[in-house]
């Protein structure tokens, strides 16, 4: 079924001729074309493969594919949205592989995923991933293919323990992981023989030229995007932040080798352009580039900015906005307490969020969404008061922008210093509280489900006893009762739903993810949290169970 979608698409490089015996690769994105194609990480590794005379690349999402190979050597996966496992399990199927490693034999292809989702932490996954690659695709998926050549003809597990060998490229199955109890913490997570690395290491690119889009379509969620990175990582560095800490250091294209060529490029063939990044204004040169994109030449092209730091949002950047037909900005603020922002290492006050609104209006913008977090640990019913006051206070000081808080539920992040603690139960009841106070003062107050979040939690800090948990709900559809049910057929065999969500962790506690270093290592964390804990009110107990 090869659809005409693909005819769509304006590509942006040339494919190569593949050689006669080039590797036959499946590369897929697990959910809907529109979707798959509008990530740009899914788009770089694409086309870095399509460039490669040694590897015949074939796409595949959930609704269409390219001509697949009737024998795939390589089977990869982008992972960037955590219940799409479902997908991944659904496509394996179809293609007649089985959905675990260990039922997998030579006749099978090697099945290697990565993405943000199995770089932070892969166990719940790792019983359906031969490979999984950590880190960077510039610096992996190369030294993976190479690697794979040289191991090509050799049997299953020759390959794999040659695999394990490369710098940031995991193969759980060649590690066990021991538990104090069937229902209890992780004890030992150790290689299966000698000459397996006992940690591997997250690999991270350190070059000043970022990813820029590789395709251009109409048939994208975001139509006609093209999209250019121009920071990765972010210098913040907010305790909860995977976005911050798994990313690290925070990296910046250069504008006139990496960020002025690209958008020249892709201004030939769209007018849409879209500039990425965790945080893009915190770019040393943004003003720079912003006055690039105010040429005349330029003035049909439509600009969206990902997210931008509070104190960054000038009348200028405003004015620019708006005249590229951007009409919202969006700042992560995540409360308007001083105490709670203290705690999570946000370096921003009250007035420099309200000034950053008075600008956004000065220069013409419509709208304001702000980005909130309720059950931050730490956090008292009083800071939330203190939320609804300074939105208030934001409404007051920008009359007539259109102002829209949305709120998530603090969920606890692999490689992060608050990996250790626990989802609120009280979260929902906060962001319910939150919604009675603002909406009536015409504050349009946008929650993200606190069951999503719950499940998120799950996923975040998991082990591999969830595949088999993941392999029950997907039977049950991907609610948190069909969690709750698989939970209760599983009792006795795996932890609770509690211990993986609610629980506040041991800091002695062997991680699920310990065997895999991240940027920063355990010490440097836990430093972190100590700083963050400081600032609790000295009437909490918040911390109790990670001194037990």
């Amino acid at each position: 079924m090869t659809s005409s979608v693909f005819a769509a698409e304006r590509l942006l490089f040339t494919p190569t001729t593949p050689d006669t015996d080039a590797i036959h690769t499946i590369f897929a994105f697990p959910n809907e074309y529109t979707v798959g194609i509008t990530s740009l990480g899914y788009q770089v590794v694409w086309a870095t493969l399509a460039m490669r005379s040694d590897v015949q690349v074939s796409r595949l999402f959930t609704d269409t594919h390219e001509q697949l190979p009737r024998k795939p050597e390589l089977l990869g996966f982008s992972v960037s949205w955590e219940l799409d496992y479902v997908n991944i399990l659904n496509l394996l199927e179809s293609l007649e592989i089985p959905i675990r490693t260990n039922a997998r034999d030579d006749n099978h292809p090697i099945v290697f995923g990565g993405g943000p989702v199995l770089t932070a932490n892969p166990e719940p996954f790792a019983d359906f991933f031969d490979v999984i690659l950590l880190g960077d695709g510039e610096i992996l998926l190369g030294n993976f293919i190479e690697a794979y050549k040289q191991v090509r003809n050799a049997d299953r597990q020759t390959q794999l323990k040659a695999l394990a060998q490369v710098p940031g490229i995991y193969v759980p199955s060649l590690y066990e992981v021991e538990y104090l109890a069937s229902d209890g913490a992780v004890k030992l997570i150790q290689p299966i023989s000698p000459d397996i690395p006992a940690v591997v290491q997250k690999q991270t690119y350190r070059g000043n030229v970022l990813s820029a889009s590789t395709v251009v379509t109409e048939k994208a969620a975001w139509e006609n995007i093209y999209m250019v990175e121009v920071v990765r990582s972010c210098p913040e560095m907010c305790r909860f932040c995977l976005a911050s800490y798994l990313t690290l250091p925070f990296r910046t294209a250069s504008v006139e080798a990496s960020l002025i060529p690209a958008i020249e490029k892709g201004l030939s063939v769209t007018n849409r352009l879209g500039l990425l990044g965790a945080s893009v204004t915190q770019h040393p040169e943004f003003e720079a580039l912003l006055d690039y994109i105010s040429q005349p030449k330029y003035d049909d092209v439509r600009l969206s900015i990902a997210s931008v730091r509070t104190n960054t949002v000038t009348v200028q950047l405003a004015r620019t906005l708006a005249k590229r037909d951007t009409k919202s900005l969006t700042i992560a603020v995540e409360s308007g307490s001083e105490k709670v922002r203290q705690i999570i290492n946000k370096k921003l006050h009250n007035d420099e969020i309200i000034q950053a609104a008075v600008n956004a209006k000065a220069g013409g913008l419509s709208s304001l969404k702000l980005y909130g977090m309720v059950g931050i640990p730490g956090e008292e019913p009083e800071d939330l008061d203190a939320t609804v006051a300074m939105m208030l206070d934001v409404k007051k000081a920008a009359f007539g922008l259109r102002l829209t808080l949305g709120c998530s539920t603090f969920v606890p992040k692999a490689h992060t210093p608050f990996q250790w603690l626990g989802v609120n139960p009280q979260a929902e009841k906060r962001l319910q509280f939150l919604q009675k106070k603002l909406k009536p003062q015409g504050i349009d107050f946008r929650p993200e489900s606190y069951n999503w979040s719950i499940i998120q939690a799950l996923l975040s800090r998991g082990d591999r006893r969830l595949s088999q948990l993941l392999e029950l709900t997907r039977d049950f559809g991907d609610s948190l009762g069909s969690y709750k049910r698989a939970f209760k057929q599983l009792k006795g065999q795996i932890p609770d739903l509690d211990f993986y969500v609610h629980a506040n962790w041991s800091t002695d506690q062997v991680l699920p993810w310990n065997h895999l270093q991240g940027p920063l290592p355990q010490s440097t964390l836990l430093k972190h949290l100590a700083d963050a804990t400081s600032h609790f009110d000295s009437t909490q107990k918040e911390l109790q169970p990670l001194n037990s």
